[in-house]
């Protein structure tokens, strides 16, 4: 398989036409997707050139914290911490105020741009919040990092209780396409996704949201999932490609072609040109040796880790970043 180097007049039209900020139309960006593996690395060039034009060549990196593993009372059918399925996933109550506040210190220490606390669960309960609330106050005061917290499915009341303590950013990604997220999940549904995004805008929080390549999903599942995300004003969105987990239902659901997740990351970069795109989980199962190709799209990654499964570690992820001739984005401590 040979591959083209030239950049072909159409991804150039749409590099230019997304550091306008114009939207791609639906047929330019199914031909992203549908182009041949000759075409990626020209994709990748054009993609470049928005992501060079909108974040330089900094990569922000971020820490995932699980402040509550396992347990969780929904069906996600990717989700090894769901407790509907025998799983090989550590099970363990909410960390202490004590234990997440260590954690960001860590997170600083390893260079992070953002820590974010998650957990498994439907939704916070008001114990939770206390916990995640109080933490985020601790943090703040220290300085020197964005704060993001993954808890579910909020309320507006709960959701201004989390912007109030200092969280940034809320992350409830969409997952799929509305199609197919009732095959994947039936504990709740997609109008609860947007809907708690919505709640968590209107508190004064930025929406960290994206979803998951490789549930099943077709072009059209993938597309409409990129353009929803547009229209909930996603600021942040974690593109994750499945890595099957033991004991759920889509484990054996073979692995996303690292050229094809390649091309997804241009998509997601041409239609949201301006926010933090980031190679997430199943990064390094996914793309192997290819993973250093990602930073073309993508200007920003997770390091350390996915929850329940582990990442190449930070001193690997800096090095990746520097060889690519591009710097790791460490904010001024406070």
């Amino acid at each position: 398989m040979s591959l083209s180097l030239k950049t072909s007049p159409l991804w150039e039209q749409l590099a230019d036409q997304s550091i306008q900020k114009m939207v791609p139309s639906l047929s330019d960006a199914r031909r992203i997707l549908e182009a041949p593996a000759s075409e990626t690395l020209p994709l990748l060039n054009a993609a470049y050139q928005v992501r060079h034009h909108f974040h330089g060549n900094k990569v922000k990196i971020h820490v995932l914290q699980n402040a509550k593993s396992g347990a969780c009372s929904e069906d996600c059918g990717f989700c090894s911490q769901s407790s509907k399925y025998e799983t090989p996933a550590e099970k363990y109550p909410m960390m202490s105020v004590e234990n997440l506040v260590e954690g960001a210190r860590k997170a600083k220490s390893a260079g992070a741009w953002k820590y974010c606390m998650v957990t498994a669960t439907r939704g916070p309960s008001n114990r939770d919040l206390d916990v995640i609330c109080e933490s985020a106050r601790q943090i703040k005061a220290e300085g020197g990092l964005t704060l993001c917290a993954s808890l579910g499915i909020l309320t507006p009341e709960k959701a201004k209780r989390l912007s109030e303590a200092g969280i940034d950013r809320f992350n409830h990604n969409l997952e799929t396409s509305r199609r197919l997220y009732s095959q994947i999940v039936s504990t709740h549904t997609y109008e609860d996704r947007i809907q708690t995004a919505r709640f968590a805008k209107e508190a004064g929080m930025e929406i960290c949201s994206g979803g998951i390549i490789g549930l099943g999903e077709e072009i059209d599942d993938i597309l409409e999932l990129c353009y929803n995300l547009k229209e909930i004003g996603a600021a942040s969105i974690p593109v994750n490609f499945l890595d099957p987990r033991p004991g759920t239902p889509l484990a054996d659901r073979p692995r996303v072609e690292p050229f094809f997740a390649l091309r997804v990351l241009c998509l997601f970069r041409f239609v949201h040109p301006d926010a933090d795109v980031r190679a997430a989980g199943g990064r390094e199962a996914t793309f192997r040796s290819l993973q250093p190709l990602v930073l073309f799209p993508a200007n920003s990654i997770f390091t350390n880790g996915y929850l329940t499964t582990p990442g190449q570690g930070e001193s690997a992820d800096h090095q990746m970043i520097r060889d690519m001739g591009m710097e790791p984005q460490v904010v001024a401590f406070e």
